[in-house]
């Protein structure tokens, strides 16, 4: 049913008798006429969506503005309507909450890692200046994901991922969890239809087993309440498909072992009302050790307070529980927005409330310190997906720490020198590693010396983005001279390669086309992989960069697939031309090449139909197919350059080399290389395996590696 300007402006007198019902009548007029002739995928007026979203917004009890703005946000962009016109009609606020808006929307946040940490700053940008712009586009996206049927297949996966890896985990950080489930089980039913159903169908075989679960155990919590003389509502739900299958992946359980699949909520009308439903609950019911969180006494950032806890009765089913007063619930259920919402026709003032900009400021002050486009989008990533512990320090100031952070993060939340000093830690008085993960409520002790030096394993162990990127930032200070010297030796093997030199010219030549500060710059990028030896010599010698001669093409490289089907590599076997070869067919993702003798092959033996049957083309390849060898050598001055040379001078490329293991006397690296063939990669590892420095050697395989990574790709024609 579509709604209308009346259904609107009842829905908004509702919460707040004081609305300017003509400004709301008028922006609905605006929006109408400017959008008239649109349409949706759908066949449906386009102005039934922003009517939608300020609906949604209007549910919400948001201020005049930001539903007026919702009527509005497609405006600027999408008709005749320009930004003045707008300002003059509805105000400079409602003119810059619709631009904000506009500009968000044209960000594309899906692009590659640099362009989307890019538009991850401009995003927390136009947070900063009104947060009602970020409340706009997440109803806009709300709306969107009810209604993605009507948009092609290809479209709702690209939405339906945008919204769980960006959209879905933001309205979470902000404490909207109700609109963060609802996004994520929306992009669920795109992403992976089939999942979902099987839990649905699981969920009405249980309830035909046990009855409903809800009620009876609703209606026994009532009644402990009532005798404990607690005043409270108790809600039961089950919990989201999405949810439920994501504790199914991260517990590694089927459906039939996953006991806490509902939730309840007791709403109660004081603080101390709220620990006393949690002792009438605890004394009917047996608490699970661990799964208590009091976020009433330590409150989120977000402003969310709440006591948790997960209980389980004599069936052995577990089911969480979730206490707070009935402001607590208003603060829960809108998040930040909160501070926006309207009671009785005035501002509403939820003491727990979050100033927004208070909250804005302090999220975005952890990534100021990022100085790459790589650290800021970890940063926000980290930050977008945390769940916070609390610990404390041994004078008992509270220390707030994304869940699984370790005494390092702890050491760097205090101060960055106490971090970089750290060589151990003490958790409630006793000595633990540093890879320890920090529980609540746990008090923690760092332990320093003079001369320490953060360590390259620590970015392992870190998990909080300030953390990281001190590490980063000492670890660069210091091996600057190491990547320089390393970076020196690869750059002459990739010159030689081609029959060039790397004088201090040609490196000044490429460092300039590179866009680096210099010569030394460019040799620390090149010893930290940043760059590739090839990007250099290219950057110098573009003719040489290129792969020449009568090669077969990368894109026809594979005989046996379809018209238009496009293959990948599997990174956890790394399969080269001349190498028995299995193709897997995924849905969406083209096929992935397997070795024949890849372990990963198990996992698809009862699937025959997903099998295909290929080989390489014949003929030269270019030396681009990646395969990574594990070296062991002698620690001794020249033996990596000669490393590096022998390599070169087989035809092989270095793309990247990591060291594994550091000893006094040798060191273990991992050297990937990029080769034509697996005959290219047997010459030379009988060729490095004759060189007297070197201990061992072998190719290195990952057969738990993900299948999403891949090396090389390409297109049947």
């Amino acid at each position: 049913m579509t709604t209308t300007a009346d259904d609107l402006v009842t829905l908004v007198r509702g919460f707040n008798p004081k609305t300017n019902e003509a400004l709301i009548r008028a922006a609905f007029a605006y929006g109408e006429r400017m959008h008239e002739g649109q349409y949706r995928h759908s066949g449906e007026p386009y102005f039934t969506h922003p009517v939608e979203v300020a609906a949604i917004l209007a549910e919400q009890q948001l201020d005049d503005a930001t539903i007026i703005t919702a009527l509005l946000h497609d405006t600027i962009e999408d008709t005749p309507a320009s930004y003045g016109e707008v300002q003059d009609l509805f105000g400079t606020e409602v003119a810059e909450l619709v631009d904000g808006v506009t500009k968000l929307t044209n960000l594309q946040l899906t692009s590659t890692e640099t362009k989307q940490a890019e538009n991850f700053r401009k995003l927390f940008m136009a947070m900063a200046k009104d947060l009602r712009v970020i409340l706009v586009k997440l109803s806009d996206r709300l709306h969107n994901m009810r209604t993605i049927k009507a948009m092609r297949p290809d479209k709702q996966a690209q939405k339906a991922r945008e919204t769980m890896d960006i959209f879905a985990p933001l309205a979470g950080r902000m404490g909207m969890q109700w609109m963060r489930e609802e996004l994520e089980d929306l992009a669920f039913r795109v992403l992976n239809p089939e999942a979902r159903q099987s839990i649905i169908r699981r969920f009405i075989m249980l309830q035909k087993e046990t009855g409903d679960v809800i009620e009876r155990i609703t209606t026994d919590m009532r009644k402990e309440l009532s005798d404990a003389d607690v005043a409270a509502e108790v809600f039961g739900r089950a919990k989201k498909p999405y949810s439920i299958w994501r504790k199914m992946e991260e517990k590694e359980q089927s459906f039939s072992r996953l006991s806490d699949i509902y939730g309840f909520r007791v709403i109660t009308e004081s603080e101390e009302d709220c620990y006393s439903a949690l002792g009438a609950i605890h004394r009917r019911w047996s608490a699970v050790p661990g799964r208590f969180k009091d976020y009433i006494s330590q409150p989120k950032t977000n402003g969310y307070r709440s006591i948790h806890t997960t209980v389980s009765g004599r069936d052995g089913k577990r089911v969480e529980v979730q206490i707070r007063t009935r402001q607590m619930h208003d603060v829960a259920e809108t998040g930040v927005a909160a501070h926006w919402s309207y009671r009785d026709g005035v501002r509403s003032r939820n003491p727990f409330a979050v100033d927004p900009a208070k909250w804005i400021a302090q999220l975005t002050e952890q990534f100021d310190g990022e100085d790459d486009h790589q650290s800021f989008l970890e940063a926000v990533k980290l930050e977008m997906y945390a769940d916070k512990v609390f610990c404390f320090t041994p004078k008992g100031e509270v220390i707030k720490l994304p869940r699984g952070a370790t005494p390092i993060d702890f050491a760097y939340a205090i101060h960055t020198r106490i971090g970089s000093a750290c060589v151990g830690a003490k958790v409630d008085g006793i000595r633990v590693p540093l890879w320890t993960r920090i529980k609540n409520g746990q008090s923690v002790e760092v332990i320093t010396a003079e001369g320490q030096t953060p360590q390259v394993t620590w970015l392992d162990i870190a998990t909080t983005g300030k953390a990281k990127t001190a590490i980063r930032r000492s670890l660069r200070e210091v091996d600057r001279a190491r990547f320089a010297k390393l970076g020196r030796e690869l750059a002459r093997s990739a010159f030689e390669h081609v029959g060039k030199k790397a004088t201090d010219k040609a490196l000044a030549t490429a460092a300039r086309e590179l866009r680096l500060g210099g010569i030394e710059d460019l040799l620390e990028k090149l010893g930290s992989a940043e760059t590739t030896g090839r990007e250099v010599v290219s950057a110098v010698y573009p003719e040489l960069g290129k792969v020449t001669g009568e090669e077969v093409d990368r894109k026809r490289a594979v005989i046996g697939l379809e018209h238009g089907q496009s293959f990948q590599r599997a990174p956890c076997c790394e399969p080269l031309p001349g190498e028995r070869i299995v193709g897997i067919t995924f849905r969406g993702k083209g096929v992935t090449l397997h070795t024949i003798d890849c372990d990963r092959l198990s996992d698809y033996e009862d699937q025959p139909e997903r099998w295909l049957d290929l080989r390489w083309h014949d003929g030269s390849h270019p030396a681009v197919y990646g395969a990574t060898i594990d070296l062991t050598m002698a620690n001794d001055r020249g033996v990596l350059g000669r490393i590096c040379t022998l390599i070169g001078e087989s035809g092989a490329n270095i793309a990247d080399l990591n060291f594994v293991e550091r000893k006094p006397d040798f060191f273990r690296v991992h050297v990937h290389a990029e080769l034509r063939d697996a005959a290219q990669l047997h010459t030379l590892m009988l060729t490095l395996e004759a060189e007297s420095d070197v201990a061992a050697i072998s190719r290195c395989r990952n057969s738990a590696a993900e299948l999403d990574a891949t090396s090389i790709s390409g297109n049947a024609h």
